[in-house]
């Protein structure tokens, strides 16, 4: 199906008991992070314990290259390789916990994310949304990035342990509106090893996997 499609969807990717586990290991590392913010025991440019908002989700938990969701792309991998019948490697991981009001717009992604997915590993359900036809949403900056369609798209449930896979740079994707409470994530990215400067982009430019990104070469 990925062949064909660009997309398809792994049930239990994962367990649901590890999805869970880290799931609520990052619900207590939000905290944690939110605490030492507070309280100024930390820097609030310090991101080795995430941080609390983006260009694309303001005001909301995420982290680059979390070791934990690091260590699950590595296991992912083999799974990954099976259903795009494509030798992989790992660039990088971003994760998040959405709240009430959330939206990912749509959006195209760069080379890093060549070969995506996004796992789910808890929290209230919140569908996500991709556009089938590789030519809607043309990239419209430096970072291939772009919100330029309306299309209705295909939408996709996922539980926790489930995981969509699909070509990130080519099939535009989005959330709309999120009407729960929380809804952890994380997306989990690789190269095909036979891409140009796939080689040269291994760990996302990084020595190598659990750095943030002030790392990259």
């Amino acid at each position: 199906m990925f062949k064909k499609n660009k997309y398809t969807v792994i049930k239990k990717a994962i367990s649901r008991d590890l999805a869970l586990f880290v799931y609520n290991y990052f619900l207590m590392k939000r905290q944690v992070a939110k605490t030492l913010f507070d309280s100024r025991f930390i820097s609030p440019f310090e991101t080795l314990m995430g941080r609390f908002g983006d260009n694309q989700v303001p005001g909301t938990y995420c982290q680059y290259a979390d070791v934990v969701m690091e260590t699950l792309m590595l296991k992912c991998q083999p799974k990954m390789e099976k259903v795009t019948g494509l030798k992989l490697s790992p660039t990088y991981t971003y994760a998040r916990i959405y709240k009430a009001g959330d939206v990912l717009k749509r959006h195209k992604d760069r080379f890093s994310c060549e070969i995506s997915t996004t796992l789910n590993l808890g929290g209230d359900p919140w569908p996500i949304y991709l556009e089938p036809k590789k030519n809607v949403g043309i990239p419209d900056d430096e970072k291939g990035i772009t919100t330029s369609s309306n299309n209705k798209g295909v939408r996709i449930n996922l539980k926790p342990g489930d995981m969509l896979v699909y070509r990130g740079m080519e099939l535009e994707h989005w959330r709309e509106t999120f009407q729960g409470g929380d809804c952890c994530q994380v997306f989990l990215h690789y190269n095909n090893v036979k891409s140009k400067e796939a080689d040269t982009n291994i760990f996302d430019r990084r020595p190598h996997l659990g750095l943030p990104g002030d790392f990259k070469r």
